[in-house]
């Protein structure tokens, strides 16, 4: 009865499978047959754009020219007007059309906006397809983590841009890893951890089965600045086919000489980085197709103020690349990388219409945006709003701080001189620089008895990195902290990715420690105090990683903070300081600063 059932079973699935091949295949007839029909004048296209000059990436060209579209795709070039029929005209003004921008390596996860309210940051810098992490939404969902990415990404193909996702290759188990491989919008394996690949971790190998067995998409810190010669041949080897993990110049010509994709990244910090990156394509003449653009991280913030792909593309053609290789480099060789050049990266019949208009080819302003041939932005307003609601993702805080006192903040030696003079403390330092001065122990004064916060005779703020569940003693790491400077009161964050810690800076351990229990009422986010008052507060009540809020409201969140601590004497550059210190968690971690 068993075998029957089994059968019966076997038999169904293969005709459920036929029928839907059937039904696939009818589709597409009639796709194929309306566009033969709409070339010959006997149905009415979408859209037709006229008066362009259109960038051909392929020929590295610009010429006169009108784009027709249909059902999302470009169906001609320079189609005759005469012959056709069409539902909707658009002037160009003879405005330059190159195909909607790409970010190659973004964690859109981790810029605190929801993927809605990123979309409205993103896309009127006429950015229309990211590639993204996920893995600090993931990490902070814990055991929730597979519905919450499934809730996360159910209503992706509603966004005004493209989202293709990869499943975390660190900061999770293989389990959730196997289970979110197998979700859309996912298409492949994401960052493996830097500090456990070159040992041979078990996970690490069984994760990157899994990425091959997905199709072979597998991003990587490939960890130039951390592994012997000898162990950056692993991940290439494996299949990881892309890098982002570049500093410099040395970084970049290992990169390429190993056959990785190398993606340059502008990134939370400081502007000089990327900076440095172009100089050395320009000085090495390194063919540009090796390379793509990426944010990484950057705060929306900054995306409001500078742009996104846009400006990337923009300082590209100032450092000195030819600014149809810039363009390139966040269209067509993206896709290329990705093999998805048959969907986009270009302007040409069967991509789909993804179409930037720009008055300036080296300095990219995005007039209109086009997403599947839909206007959706316009002189960097957006135009098309997407209706998701993410308020059933918020979570109730589980505060674990009740006992932490003002004595465990005390800044502690490491190590002290033989004279008594001098301390040994820690010092982190983290914006823009890279990971190696990540954190330094350095030597400190010590005047009667206590120690002075001062390095190179700049007296510097403390910062106390706080565990928030202790099981027994409580982790506690204190040190100095290089980044943000204050003359009172306090500043603290908590980002539950991957553990469950807090970071406070300050000067007085009584202000940072009550700073940090006003942050403990959260789920996540960023607070600041002055004489135990809170001044400004940003929550992140979608997993202690993103804000229930629309794109203004965390940009005003984000700006009240800053301003915050300006009245207390910061004066901080670039992104906002929220951003920058939560940054720091990543590094903490993979350093080994959380247990």
């Amino acid at each position: 009865m068993r075998e029957r059932q089994a059968m019966y079973q076997e038999i169904t699935e293969r005709n459920a499978s036929a029928s839907a091949q059937r039904d696939q295949v009818a589709a597409h007839y009639d796709q194929v047959r309306a566009i033969f029909d709409i070339l010959n004048g006997k149905k009415e296209a979408d859209l037709l754009l006229r008066n362009l000059n259109i960038l051909d990436v392929h020929s590295e060209t610009v010429y006169q020219g009108s784009i027709l579209v249909y059902d999302k795709r470009i169906v001609a070039l320079n189609p005759d007007e005469t012959a056709i029929k069409v539902r909707q005209v658009f002037d160009g003004e003879g405005l330059y059309a190159i195909p909607g921008l790409i970010d190659a390596h973004v964690h859109f996860d981790a810029q605190l906006a929801h993927p809605a309210a990123f979309g409205e940051a993103i896309v009127p810098c006429g950015t229309t397809t990211i590639f993204s992490e996920c893995l600090d939404f993931v990490s902070a969902a814990g055991a929730e983590a597979v519905p919450a990415t499934a809730q996360l990404f159910k209503h992706h193909e509603r966004l005004p841009y493209r989202v293709y996702a990869f499943a975390p290759g660190k900061k999770t188990s293989v389990e959730v890893t196997d289970a979110l491989l197998k979700m859309e919008p996912v298409i492949g394996l994401g960052e493996l951890a830097h500090l456990t690949y070159s040992v041979g971790n078990d996970d690490d190998f069984r994760k990157s089965a899994l990425g091959r067995a997905k199709g072979g998409f597998m991003n990587t810190h490939w960890g130039v600045t951390t592994l012997s010669d000898m162990m950056l041949n692993y991940m290439p080897a494996i299949g990881a086919f892309a890098n982002h993990d570049v500093w410099k110049e040395d970084d970049i010509e290992k990169s390429v000489r190993y056959g990785l994709q190398t993606q340059i990244k502008f990134g939370v910090g400081s502007a000089e980085v990327i900076k440095i990156m172009l100089r050395a394509i320009v000085k090495r003449k390194w063919p540009a197709e090796n390379f793509q653009l990426c944010a990484d991280n950057i705060s929306v913030d900054r995306l409001l103020t500078k742009g996104h792909m846009d400006w990337v593309v923009s300082l590209c053609a100032e450092m000195g690349i030819d600014p149809i290789q810039a363009i390139k480099m966040a269209t067509l060789y993206t896709a290329r990388a990705f093999r998805m050049d048959n969907k986009f990266g270009s302007l040409t019949p069967g991509r789909f219409a993804d179409i930037v208009l720009t008055d300036s080819l080296s300095k990219i302003n995005p007039r209109f945006v086009f997403k599947d041939g839909e206007l959706v932005a316009k002189d960097r307003q957006m135009l098309k709003h997407a209706d998701i609601d993410y308020s059933g993702m918020v979570k109730e805080p589980v505060p674990g701080l009740g006992n932490l006192s003002p004595a465990e903040l005390e800044l502690l030696p490491l190590e002290i001189s033989a004279d008594g003079k001098q301390a040994k403390v820690y010092l982190f330092d983290v914006y823009g620089r890279g990971h190696e001065k990540f954190y330094q122990e350095v030597w400190v004064p010590v005047r009667d008895g206590k120690i002075v916060p001062e390095v190179g005779g700049v007296t510097l703020n403390r910062i106390a990195v706080v565990q928030r569940y202790a099981n027994g003693k409580r982790h506690v790491v204190n040190g100095l902290f290089k980044g943000v400077r204050i003359d009172r009161g306090a500043v603290a964050t908590f980002w539950p990715a991957p553990k469950a810690y807090f970071v406070a800076v300050g000067q007085d351990s009584e202000e940072m420690c009550h700073c940090l229990k006003q942050i403990d009422a959260q789920v996540g986010g960023c607070v600041v105090t002055e004489n135990k008052a809170v001044k400004a507060l940003l929550p992140l009540d979608i997993y202690g990683v993103m804000a229930n809020m629309s794109l203004s409201e965390l940009v005003a969140a984000t700006r009240a903070i800053d301003a915050a601590l300006e009245a207390m004497g910061n004066r901080n550059e670039g992104e906002p300081v929220v951003n920058k210190l939560l940054t720091l968690f990543i590094s903490l971690d993979r350093f080994g600063f959380m247990v």
